[in-house]
């Protein structure tokens, strides 16, 4: 539980006596069963709310939403178990509220787009197409393939960079090298 209860406060002495496990006993789930958390729509809030992610915090990275139903109008600071981003804002979120408490929202994750094949970030938008037998990926300006001091780079212009420190080309059949000019160091 890590010592707060998610709004920043210190939990109570009977949340802390009702979360202690007996060691004599043989009811160890018994008093994790009793929390002092109401069940799911006990405050008029449903298990499972889809809401907004609309930023995160810069210097936490702490995530805010809104959601439907929400008695504040500005956004809630929530937690999250799964890593967001900034290109995520505007996306649709699945929350749970800790102890049903509206004020203690849980991103949960995203609710995933009709296209599930287009990824996104933020130099713009790249797709992959799948078909079993062939993957093919599209970028609008430049598609890089990186590893180390290698890299693979495929330009809009039509342009082919391969660079690295050592270099192969191996053929068991011919290995043709065409140009309109073809320069040798």
């Amino acid at each position: 539980m890590g010592g707060r209860n998610g709004l920043g406060e210190q939990p109570s002495q009977a949340t802390i006596e009702a979360a202690r496990v007996p060691t004599d006993s043989k009811d160890v789930l018994g008093p994790l069963l009793s929390m002092p958390c109401a069940p799911p729509g006990q405050h008029g809030l449903p298990g499972i709310v889809v809401g907004e992610l609309v930023a995160i915090l810069d210097e936490s990275g702490a995530p805010l939403v809104t959601y439907p139903g929400q008695s504040d109008t500005n956004a809630v600071r929530a937690r999250s178990v799964v890593p967001l981003r900034g290109p995520q804002i505007g996306r649709s979120v699945v929350l749970m509220f800790e102890c049903g408490d509206a004020r203690s929202p849980i991103v949960m994750g995203l609710i995933q787009e009709a296209s599930a094949e287009t990824l996104t970030n933020d130099g713009g938008l790249a797709v992959v197409d799948v078909d079993g037998e062939r993957l093919t990926v599209s970028a609008q300006r430049e598609l890089v393939l990186r590893c180390g001091k290698a890299s693979i780079t495929l330009t809009t212009f039509g342009k082919v960079l391969i660079q690295g420190t050592y270099v192969l080309s191996r053929s068991t059949g011919v290995n043709k090298l065409m140009g309109g000019s073809v320069q040798l160091n």
